[in-house]
């Protein structure tokens, strides 16, 4: 077993046991995705990199990857399949020799 499968089973217990499944479609997980996003956002602001609380920070991405995995099970997608299909993707619009050092958008390369 996976540990996206491992963790997206246990997940799955958790919000079974409090009867949550009713409330996770999958326009609002992706809206709780977008929501725990800007509460990672708020952690960086006014601040340095360096002044960020690494505990909240891993609570907010541990909060975005948890709605994120059961969105991708809502839609039977395999993660591991999708990141490495999208890295393949943006590897093709970013080449090394054209995106190597620079931040511009593929478009722009």
């Amino acid at each position: 077993m996976s540990e996206f499968k491992e963790l997206t089973d246990l997940l799955i217990k958790f919000r079974d046991e409090r009867d949550w499944q009713q409330f996770h479609n999958s326009k609002d997980l992706a809206l709780a995705i977008s929501i725990e996003a800007s509460e990672l956002n708020e952690l960086f602001l006014w601040k340095s990199n360096e002044d960020v609380d690494v505990e909240k920070l891993k609570e907010e991405l541990a909060d975005i990857f948890s709605f994120a995995f059961l969105l991708a099970e809502k839609h039977n997608l395999d993660i591991s399949s999708i990141v490495k299909s999208k890295i393949k993707h943006n590897a093709e619009k970013y080449t090394v020799e054209k995106s190597k050092g620079t931040s511009k958008k593929y478009d722009q390369l």
